[in-house]
């Protein structure tokens, strides 16, 4: 099983953390380095590592403490400064749970690096399950639109419908402003050998009135109990756009979050720079505002099917 850069773009060597930097991508495929906490939560805020890889800096920066601590009495204080630091990078995302699962291993006595290893263990194998359970969705023939970038699952997910003897070929939204879905997704899945096209994030409902796509799949960021769940902008609207075409409309989705419904998930608000700039070049006339929430809420009544990271199980 070929797997993705993108589907473990962390891990850790020694004394460092190495952070597949993602804004690099697709032109070169570096690494950063961080040695500290503050240097985790600094690649996490200007995302240079999201979705998963976020999770795996979270874990592997206090792996990286506990290996670093020789007095274990110490790491209960200094987990819960790194647990702050991490719960406030960025409020959609819902490192609090995994913040909360280090600081109760650590106030238990937990051996903590065995419990790490073996979560990161789990996560990696639910991983690979829940492109298996997407992979048994789709058809010979199918075509799959995308938006934004699931972290290296789109391509297994392609990978092992090939495996069937299924042909499937996918459509990737740019994804603004970040252009995730051009940089990272169609990167990843023309890596895999699997038939891509890009489209502009505004060409989703005349792709699907001629009849292009037959199934969506998109990620989520934060799961809340009702099913609703919060995921790169613009996926409320290919949900929409999905539900008028009867085109079945599945999401990859973490284990709930503490929010009962979309409304108690907190979207973050990211700078107006990184929707009035590209790559450090003002594309918008100065003195204009801009408004750029990186997340919105896709009611769960649109999707078709939640298709669970099922950890533990």
């Amino acid at each position: 099983m070929n797997l993705s850069p993108l589907f473990w773009p962390v891990r850790l060597e020694k004394d460092r953390i190495l952070i597949l930097d993602e804004t690099r991508l697709p032109h070169k495929e570096t690494y950063l380095q961080a040695r500290t906490f503050k240097d985790s939560v600094k690649a996490i805020k200007q995302m240079q590592t999201r979705a998963v890889g976020q999770v795996l800096l979270v874990m592997y920066t206090f792996l990286l403490e506990v290996r670093r601590i020789d007095d274990k009495s110490q790491l209960l204080p200094i987990f819960e400064r790194i647990a702050v630091a991490f719960n406030s990078a960025r409020p959609t995302l819902s490192f609090k749970m995994l913040t909360d699962m280090v600081l109760g291993w650590s106030r238990q006595g937990a051996p903590i690096e065995k419990m790490i290893l073996g979560f990161l263990e789990g996560l990696k194998q639910a991983r690979i399950k829940q492109a298996q359970q997407a992979a048994s969705l789709l058809v010979d023939a199918d075509t799959v639109l995308t938006h934004c970038n699931v972290s290296g699952l789109m391509p297994l997910i392609g990978d092992l419908c090939r495996q069937q003897h299924k042909k499937v070929s996918f459509y990737v939204t740019e994804t603004r402003p970040y252009l995730q879905g051009s940089r990272l997704t169609a990167w990843e899945l023309q890596k895999a050998g699997l038939p891509v096209t890009v489209i502009a994030d505004n060409m989703v409902a005349q792709v699907c009135f001629e009849g292009k796509i037959s199934k969506v799949i998109v990620g989520a960021d934060n799961l809340a109990k009702n099913g609703d769940f919060a995921n790169k902008i613009g996926t409320y609207q290919i949900a929409l756009i999905a539900k008028h075409f009867q085109i079945p409309f599945y999401v990859l989705c973490p284990p709930a979050s503490g929010a009962h419904s979309g409304k108690d998930i907190k979207i973050e608000v990211r700078p107006d720079k990184d929707l009035l700039e590209f790559a450090g070049v003002r594309v918008a006339p100065k003195g204009v505002n801009g408004y750029y929430p990186a997340f919105d809420i896709t009611p769960h009544y649109l999707v078709t099917k939640h298709i669970y990271l099922e950890l533990g199980r």
